[in-house]
């Protein structure tokens, strides 16, 4: 078959973008042919994939999307393919890849009123519409089963529609046989003691991921324990009005802030803890990638994939509604406590060997190319 894949953005250091890539890849593997329509793509093209960059500009990110959609149906219409599978909400999907939650429910309740009366809102909502009202055929890949009740509350969306996925961990992430070996090597890289702790926090988009609360948790930690304790985080972002944070609370030799990179893996091994105290987040793919590599999390309860640090027991999770005074204390105890840390490093690996935490471009390929029921 003849597939096309629509999404705005891609980079490779983004979850939506990374589960949209392993995705294709696994249908390809299949013996089906990728086209991708998008509005930027950085980062090399896979062999045998056609990516097509859009030729739109606008001032406004809701009119530039309203221009890809109709370059994409004009292209679409002299060159038809078999399905259409979207990463971003939009008209004519046959499958949609919910990598984001509910915007209708967010605009209702974590908006003001007069928010629904701008042309941004009408356009996110219309395309949300597209996809889960009654009336579309859309098919729904879900990566958090949170969400499906909201779509459900706003839309109706026939129950048959959805269909809920693993999560999709590479098996990069898992900690190797020589894990030992490649932390004694990252923490020599970094200049790491054997006293010395490390947090790190991974994922792009700081504001939303929380990296405010992670600095404020930092500079609270008591003097002997500040002394010894580092932060790296690694995101796509714009890190100045952090920088300014970070010199505010006087933590300046404690924080590192990175671009993001392709040797995650190397991070999750050499640290200490993974810290994530998002605002909101859909599922948090970090939370697994940090549990399979045996590295103890401090997490929201807001994020999708929370439950898993719950269930393996391989950390803390902070309920809401969110204290800052409380995530400051779970760090202290978290950092203080290096048996209990090990405790949990294990328990993460023991759950990464018996839990599916792997298989989701599989069962998202399953779904894209099954026979469309009449």
């Amino acid at each position: 078959m003849q597939l096309a894949f629509v999404l705005y953005k891609y980079f490779p250091f983004g979850g939506l973008q990374r589960d949209f890539m392993r995705i294709a890849l696994e249908c390809q593997r299949r013996g089906h042919v990728i086209r991708v329509y998008t509005l930027i793509w950085e980062g090399e093209v896979p062999e045998g994939f056609e990516v097509l960059v859009a030729p739109v500009k606008a001032l406004f990110n809701h009119r530039r999307n309203e221009k890809l959609l109709a370059w994409v149906e004009a292209d679409l219409a002299k060159r038809p393919v078999d399905r259409v599978i979207g990463f971003n909400k939009m008209p004519g999907l046959d499958v949609y890849y919910a990598a984001d939650g509910c915007f209708e429910d967010k605009a209702q309740n974590l908006r003001n009123s007069l928010y629904r009366k701008w042309g941004r809102y009408k356009h996110f909502s219309d395309y949300e519409r597209a996809v889960f009202a009654p009336e579309s055929a859309t098919e729904v890949l879900m990566i958090s089963e949170v969400q499906q009740p909201l779509f459900v509350k706003h839309y109706a969306t026939p129950a048959q529609r959805f269909h809920l996925l693993p999560p999709g961990i590479a098996p990069d992430r898992r900690a190797p046989a020589n894990a030992a070996e490649i932390r004694a090597e990252f923490r020599h890289e970094f200049n790491l003691q054997d006293d010395d702790l490390l947090l790190v926090q991974i994922g792009s988009g700081f504001k939303t991921k929380g990296l405010d609360r992670s600095l404020k948790a930092v500079a609270a930690l008591p003097r002997e324990l500040k002394k010894r304790t580092r932060l790296i985080v690694i995101g796509q972002d714009d890190p100045k009005p952090f920088l300014l944070q970070i010199k505010a609370l006087g933590i300046s030799e404690q924080v590192q802030i990175l671009k993001g990179r392709s040797d995650i893996p190397r991070f999750l091994l050499g640290a200490d803890l993974l810290i994530h105290p998002a605002y909101n987040e859909n599922t948090g793919t970090v939370l697994l990638e940090a549990l399979v590599a045996g590295l103890p999390v401090l997490v929201t309860d807001v994020c999708g994939y929370a439950h898993y640090i719950e269930e393996a027991d391989c950390g803390r999770v902070v309920p809401s509604p969110f204290e800052q005074q409380r995530l400051n204390r779970l760090l202290i105890e978290m950092l203080d406590d290096a048996e209990q840390r090990a405790s949990w490093a294990r328990n993460g690996l023991a759950f990464a060997g018996v839990a599916d935490l792997y298989s989701l471009p599989q069962r998202a390929a399953d779904v894209i190319l099954a026979e469309k029921q009449a």
